[in-house]
């Protein structure tokens, strides 16, 4: 399992989203980025925060960042998902969980006392230089999206300063 801490570089990616494109941390370069990865489409905590970041997704964008949610899921079920939910932000696909584990996001968790390995909810900010800003694990997923955009604009702050 890799271990990625803030100010390290972040592993580069490509993913393909569910409208049929890809994503890719090259095409973004020059950016910062939020990845917010979540276990599964439409289960009750993954459609609460998908909701939160799609209400501030219009906040990230006047900041010329780039929003994804990220899931073990495919583009097909991102897709009927988006459209259930009226989600206004792009969901990219990792079912072999290549960028998953890259990011360390593989992990073993526990629930009801069973123990098995899965996606431990986490958001990362990706800095304009590709570097790992933040990241910050979604312990309650309320207010998530509005803890990741403060986050964010300490993040672009620093770099105004820098």
């Amino acid at each position: 399992m890799t271990h990625l801490n803030e100010g390290d570089p972040a592993p580069d990616f490509t993913l393909h989203r569910d409208d049929g494109t890809a994503i890719s941390s090259q095409a973004l370069a020059g950016h910062p980025i939020v990845l917010f990865f979540y276990p599964e489409d439409d289960s009750g905590g993954c459609v609460d925060e998908n909701q939160e970041f799609s209400a501030l997704s219009d906040a990230f964008s006047v900041r010329d960042t780039f929003l994804v949610g990220v899931s073990p899921d495919t583009s097909e079920t991102h897709k009927k998902f988006r459209e259930k939910y009226g989600l206004k932000v792009p969901l990219a696909a990792d079912p072999q969980r290549k960028i998953i584990e890259a990011f360390g996001l593989w992990q073993m968790k526990k629930l009801y006392g069973r123990e098995f390995m899965g996606l431990v909810r986490t958001s990362i900010i990706i800095d304009q230089n590709g570097r790992i800003a933040r990241i910050i694990r979604a312990t309650r997923i309320k207010g998530h999206a509005a803890k990741m955009l403060e986050a964010l604009d300490e993040v672009i702050a620093g770099e105004v300063g820098a």
